[in-house]
């Protein structure tokens, strides 16, 4: 039986628990802290003999669970599902998620503890940094780096070469044609920046 902790028991969770499975995982264990009958970290924190993939969908969130689950000496690992496309040549770091027909092409970097979200095409070149969430059908060209802790919104598309800077929420369908500056809510076609993130 190969087992495996689940952190996060919500539909994010769930879509992660299916790529576990996929990837030969037959025992899921879900950790949850919130008020429901999963086991918290707090209950599991000293068995960090299974592996732990990250199934929260808040990059906030993810980032602290993350560094929790380091702390305590669990391997944070990646799942990447069978149907996803990825170059050889591209590089993935720990804790990340690569969800169900995803393409990722050549040289293109991926963070610690990122979401890449079903059916999104990161192009040649991408730099992809920690704890970003990039959303179903999302399509980014080429040379595009996002940066830590941003969230870009269901089927928008960014051309090539842009810069989208870290905590950043980019909204559904926008289409991207210039930088956006670090602390932005922005969307629309094109793309603008509508007011500052303060957090």
């Amino acid at each position: 039986m190969k087992s495996i902790y689940i952190y996060g028991a919500s539909g994010h969770g769930l879509v992660v628990a299916d790529i576990a499975k996929a990837n030969g995982y037959t025992n899921i264990i879900f950790i949850d802290d919130g008020d429901n009958a999963y086991q918290t970290f707090e209950e599991i924190k000293n068995k960090n003999d299974i592996p732990l993939a990250l199934g929260i969908g808040s990059n906030k969130i993810r980032k602290s669970i993350y560094k929790k689950a380091i702390q305590y000496g669990f391997d944070v690992i990646t799942l990447v599902h069978p149907s996803a496309i990825i170059s050889t040549s591209t590089k993935i770091d720990a804790g990340t998620v690569v969800m169900p027909n995803v393409v990722v092409n050549a040289c293109s970097s991926i963070g610690k503890g990122v979401i890449l979200n079903t059916a999104c095409v990161i192009d040649h070149e991408n730099i992809i940094e920690d704890f970003v969430h990039i959303s179903p059908n999302v399509a980014l060209a080429g040379n595009v780096i996002v940066n830590s802790n941003t969230h870009i919104g269901i089927g928008t598309s960014v051309i090539q070469g842009l810069i989208i800077g870290e905590n950043c929420i980019i909204g559904a369908g926008s289409v991207v044609v210039k930088n956006i500056a670090k602390n932005y809510l922005a969307y629309g076609n094109p793309c603008i920046a509508i007011k500052e993130i303060n957090e």
